[in-house]
């Protein structure tokens, strides 16, 4: 059995990414790594090549910036990725998430025990999101609860919207349709680094992104070149409820850590939005049930 890892990245200095810390959790668990890497205002593609890692193949890839709906540049560059899977499954990490050592057996496990379980089509993870710092996560509602992120390879199956999910094309009665993925749920965790950056990189993101959702005229490079940063910094205060981390974090981020003490000592995590009465009752509810009323699947759960 052959196991492949793919990803997607572009700008992942400017912008703050995990970059390596996310590749590098994946090698462990994976015979190849695909990288798609689009030309950047950085320094990316060279930090990836720097990493000398005989698994790791690039692809450079050149992004439609006139591609502005609903996000779906980044399913395009996803299935770029994909499509260069030679592997059994497909092991799919987005640059700032992080799998950690702890779920390595696990992942493994699942690999050699669901693979002639014709009934499944991908393994469902947890998420844990970290916001602020590397010391708190954002807790309910506001936050996605699992998602797929191991597919079978198979050519009828395609990444998505804005590249959180998966779908497939199925044949019925000689019309073609799209399908959730039917998935297991499997006792591993991707850590989701996402609202960890420091604010500045936070901030350019996020402006940066609204391109790829809608037209908004933001333009990077004219931006950093004007060094007209400082008004994009981001607040860190549109979270509803966190809740402090008591675990570990994978290894491999322990340097990166270390190192953003410089920003992340002055998160202030007493800054919350007022949470909607609506939020109020259904995570109440999940806290004593561990059932999440009206959650989003973007997956059918096989038991």
């Amino acid at each position: 059995m052959k196991v492949s890892g793919f990803s997607f990245v572009r700008n992942g200095n400017i912008f703050a990414y995990p970059m390596k810390e996310s590749i590098l959790s994946m090698l462990p668990l994976c015979d190849e790594i695909i990288i798609a890497v689009g030309k950047s205002d950085d320094d990316t593609l060279e930090t990836i090549k720097s990493m000398n890692e005989s698994k790791i193949k690039i692809i450079e890839t050149e992004w439609d910036l006139n591609n502005n709906k609903d996000g779906r540049i980044y399913s395009e560059q996803t299935n770029l990725a994909f499509e260069q899977c030679t592997g059994d499954w497909c092991l799919y990490l987005q640059a700032d998430e992080v799998i950690h050592e702890k779920d390595y057996a696990e992942i493994s496990k699942r690999f050699i025990s669901e693979y002639e379980n014709d009934k499944i089509d991908a393994l469902l993870f947890n998420y844990k999101h970290f916001y602020g710092s590397y010391d708190h996560l954002g807790v309910g509602r506001q936050w996605y609860k699992r998602e797929i992120r191991v597919i079978r390879n198979k050519n009828n199956i395609t990444s998505w919207g804005d590249a959180q999910g998966f779908r497939k094309v199925v044949n019925i009665d000689g019309k073609e349709q799209i399908e959730k993925l039917k998935a297991k749920q499997i006792d591993a965790d991707i850590f989701h680094y996402g609202w960890v950056r420091p604010p500045k990189a936070q901030g350019l993101k996020i402006a940066n992104a609204n391109n790829y959702y809608h037209k908004d005229n933001f333009n990077l490079k004219n931006t950093l070149d004007n060094s007209n940063t400082e008004k994009l910094n981001f607040n860190y205060d549109n979270a509803f409820e966190l809740e402090n981390f008591k675990e570990t974090h994978p290894k491999l981020m322990q340097n990166k850590i270390i190192t953003d003490k410089n920003w992340t000592q002055y998160f202030d995590a007493t800054k919350l939005r007022k949470k909607p009465l609506r939020h109020k009752i259904t995570d109440k509810i999940e806290k004593i049930t561990g059932y999440r009323i009206g959650e989003y699947r973007d997956f059918v759960l096989v038991k």
